[in-house]
């Protein structure tokens, strides 16, 4: 499989780039200045590309090992402009804070597509950043809003044993798939009451699956909230926290 990288916006100096053909650029990945978000695609002969940005805390550096969040954006950003996903949730906190203790990959889903049809390739992003990055594979966590809460829900019952934890927000998915696949992995869910887009059952049966299993999964709920659980999800910092006391199980 061939992959090409290139950079292109660093934190808080932007930069925009495309895809390019050119090897050249992964090794320079390693000398990306610290405490920045910056704008790179990954093409695989799958798919063409899926820009994403990766944001690499002030103190990174090569022998650290660091914990790792993978953030899905809602459906309003897709496309193939880096900067709508800069605008909100997860991301638009990166943009002015330097210190945040994680590495984040942020992809951008196609315009017209859904991240539920992109799992395989998220996980090829996911391993493509292992390697080129000092990432604490045990401590690896799902995140997503709207369009990207399902996507979290349906990524990580896919692949459960690649998150140590995982926060979808005001998204769904199957609950008699959570309930086989989830009971193992810890989840903290959250929604508005009020919202339309996604009706807060949609959380609560995936929630209530994971638990009838024995599971642990947790939701909270914003009650003068609609769609828009994102904002004071991201801005808690109980979330990230809660992020750090979970680890990856190894399995014999």
């Amino acid at each position: 499989m061939k992959t090409a990288i290139t950079l292109s916006l660093i934190f808080p100096v932007l930069v925009l780039a495309g895809c390019a053909d050119n090897t050249k650029n992964e090794k320079k990945q390693a000398n990306t200045p610290p405490g920045k978000q910056t704008s790179c695609c990954f093409e695989t002969k799958i798919v063409k590309k899926l820009p994403y940005l990766l944001y690499l805390p002030e103190d990174y550096n090569q022998k650290t090992s660091l914990p790792c969040i993978l953030f899905l954006h809602g459906a309003g950003e897709r496309g193939d402009e880096l900067k709508k996903v800069r605008k909100i949730a997860l991301p638009k906190i990166l943009e002015k804070n330097k210190q945040f203790p994680f590495i984040v990959i942020s992809p951008q889903c196609p315009e017209g597509a859904w991240w539920t049809d992109y799992n395989e390739m998220l996980i090829r992003l996911l391993d493509h950043v292992i390697q080129n990055y000092k990432v604490d594979k045990s401590k690896i966590y799902l995140t997503g809003l709207s369009m990207g809460g399902f996507g979290s829900w349906s990524l990580a019952c896919q692949f459960p044993q690649q998150f140590a934890a995982v926060a979808p927000i005001c998204g769904g998915g199957e609950p008699d798939t959570a309930r086989k696949k989830l009971k193992n992995t810890p989840v903290w869910a959250f929604h508005g009451k009020k919202d339309q887009a996604a009706p807060l059952y949609r959380s609560q049966e995936m929630v209530n699956a994971i638990n009838e299993a024995g599971g642990n999964a947790k939701l909270t709920i914003y009650t003068d909230a609609d769609h828009d659980a994102w904002t004071p999800a991201y801005n808690d910092q109980n979330l990230y926290e809660w992020f750090l006391k979970h680890k990856i199980k190894k399995t014999e």
